[in-house]
């Protein structure tokens, strides 16, 4: 695939704070793309100077081939922002909204209804069209939050926590929804959020922090090189399984929790299977805990990312 976004000695500082450092990345066509780190990080600001609505103080960003500073008109064309905080007016239908956010791009009336009818069917806001946008469930108007990023049929959607502070079902269905957009039209997607079963979704991830990238991969790449699996055992006789595991892994090989469960890091899974064989008639209990990205994110970022 080609590539849609690139980032190359990005960087922004608001007096003395260095908010972005000289950060380098880039998003593939087509791909969903997900931009990850703690409260401060820089994502924000970073975003702001993609999108064009924000100034850089060096580097150079190009989007869909258009290079920001030169050709921003086009590059606003070509993107899509579902903000975290809604532009929408509440008093206005969803319709009216589109149409009013339709009319920015100059479009002929014909060209301009044909655009409403295939954002609202897109995104899934036809049944409610004619209602005020302030009378809206948060999932529906989440939904008419993107409907009015696709209205001008953008090649890259930004949305920067799109679920936060849905239920979980809503958070299904807009999500749903964002990879129908994604997989069947083939619109490359640039996501923030806190959830990790979200990122987890992902083609890629790059994860910053203190304006700094500290670490990019595919979701399984990420976890292989700063996760490791962990084989929990609760034995039936604690004394055998501490001299099984003294002899194999040694002292510091290993942990006991407060439930007397034994817990032990794993390089690879097939790891486990030697310390089962070994201790098959001493285990009440076991389990495998593969890494998870909440454990890349805190390792990296030395927090959860739900707190920033």
């Amino acid at each position: 695939m080609s590539k849609i976004i690139e980032v190359s000695d990005l960087k922004k500082s608001f007096g003395p704070l260095e908010a972005v450092k000289k950060i380098d990345f880039y998003v593939e066509e087509g791909s969903l793309f997900a931009f990850l780190g703690p409260n401060g990080a820089g994502k924000s600001t970073t975003i702001d100077m993609i999108s064009t609505q924000l100034k850089p103080d060096g580097g150079r960003i190009i989007i869909n081939g258009y290079e920001l500073g030169q050709e921003d008109d086009h590059i606003r064309s070509s993107i899509g922002i579902v903000f975290q905080d809604s532009l929408l007016d509440p008093l206005l239908t969803v319709e009216e909204n589109l149409r009013t956010r339709g009319s920015f791009y100059g479009m002929s009336r014909a060209e301009l209804d044909a655009a409403i009818t295939s954002a609202s069917v897109t995104a899934n806001v036809t049944e409610f069209l004619k209602r005020p946008y302030g009378k809206l469930s948060g999932g529906q108007r989440r939904r008419a939050d993107i409907a009015r990023a696709l209205i001008h049929t953008p090649k890259i959607l930004f949305l920067d926590e799109p679920t936060t502070g849905l239920d979980p079902q809503t958070r299904k269905s807009v999500w749903e929804m964002v990879l129908k957009l994604q997989r069947e039209q083939g619109m490359t997607v640039f996501l923030t959020t806190h959830y990790m079963e979200e990122a987890a979704q992902a083609d890629y991830i790059t994860i910053i922090d203190h304006g700094e990238v500290l670490a990019h991969g595919t979701p399984l790449e990420l976890k292989t090189r700063y996760t490791s699996d962990v084989l929990k055992i609760k034995p039936k006789h604690d004394e055998e399984l501490v001299a099984l595991l003294e002899e194999q892994v040694g002292t510091s090989g290993y942990e006991r929790d407060t439930a007397g469960i034994y817990c032990i890091p794993l390089e690879k899974t097939l790891d486990a299977l030697p310390l089962l064989d070994l201790s098959r008639d001493n285990i009440d209990n076991v389990e495998i805990i593969n890494g998870t990205l909440d454990d890349v994110f805190i390792r990296l970022t030395g927090t959860e990312v739900r707190n920033g």
